[in-house]
């Protein structure tokens, strides 16, 4: 009996050890999932119709004709958006090379824009990477421009506050490392919309503007007041204190792609308005289009 007894401690022991790892590593994932923000809500399911489109294997690139209020006049030029799912590593914040539980699915947003000031041209670009669960702001934003005074960099990550860390040639701006609370972006306001419209926020509501606008402004990134209204087929932002509005005009049908966009605000002594209108819309697994026969595909988005 004493055998026995022993035998049935040591199986009811590995039993034990056996489950208690299984509940470990399930804990461990699901941290892994919700790292970049433990208070994520459950994620919202995914429809079929989401999948067939967003998971086929490849991006929807979008062209605009762009009309760019910079230094007091109006300039020409192009805006892409690109939005393509990617598997996202939620503990470095990158691109996982990998298939993996942990990782976590998310849209991502390339927004770039192109047009020249006189003689020196501007070329910036913004990226987006929010969780296709929309249940917590976006892991990852950055952003940079180049043109010919100098370039800025700045890239926000979402760990237990947003940590920020901005470069620019600017004295007054140079090199800086902080946190914030976190906040609504305006950046993640581009990739929500795309994954359910009605689930973008309303009201007067705190907003970090885009990294894009508070470079070019050469304001503080934090948070501003701003009063947030969805329609239809329009979603506006209005910042009281910054002279400033964004509206963003979209297909209220799936795969709600953006129209078109107007930002209003102060340029130079004047009150402006940039306005991006869509040119055209193709899918395409655009990385594996690299060869000179491909450049015919800029032709069918009217960028050439």
């Amino acid at each position: 009996m004493k055998a026995i007894s022993s035998c049935t401690v040591i199986i009811l022991g590995l039993l034990i050890t056996c489950f208690g790892c299984k509940e470990e590593s399930t804990k461990k994932d699901t941290l892994a999932i919700n790292s970049s923000n433990q208070n994520a809500k459950p994620a919202q399911p995914l429809s079929q119709q989401f999948k067939d489109y967003w998971y086929a294997g490849k991006a929807e690139i979008s062209s605009y004709k762009l009309e760019q209020a910079r230094y007091g006049e109006m300039r020409d030029g192009t805006a892409v958006l690109i939005y393509v799912t990617e598997d996202f590593l939620p503990e470095i914040q990158v691109k996982a090379d990998h298939k993996s539980d942990k990782n976590i699915p998310v849209l991502k947003l390339n927004a770039t824009k192109n047009f020249n000031t006189g003689i020196y041209p501007y070329s910036i670009m913004q990226s987006t990477f929010y969780p296709v669960g929309n249940n917590q702001h976006a892991i990852k934003v950055s952003s940079s421009m180049q043109e010919w005074c100098g370039h800025v960099y700045a890239q926000l990550n979402n760990k237990d506050n947003f940590e920020i860390m901005s470069h620019s040639y600017f004295e007054g701006e140079a090199d800086q490392n902080f946190k914030l609370d976190k906040a609504i972006l305006e950046n993640e306001l581009w990739t929500q919309l795309r994954i359910n419209p009605k689930s973008l926020p309303t009201g007067n509501i705190a907003v970090i503007p885009s990294l894009e606008f508070t470079r070019m402004k050469h304001i503080d990134i934090k948070p501003y007041q701003a009063d947030a209204t969805l329609t239809g087929d329009t979603y506006t932002l209005k910042y009281n204190n910054l002279n400033r509005s964004l509206i963003i005009t979209f297909n209220p049908m799936f795969p709600y792609d953006i129209l078109g966009w107007e930002e209003t605000f102060q340029s130079g002594s004047q009150t402006m308005t940039t306005k991006a209108t869509k040119l055209n819309t193709i899918t395409s697994p655009y990385w594996q289009k690299n060869q000179n026969k491909h450049e015919v595909l800029r032709d069918s988005l009217k960028l050439n």
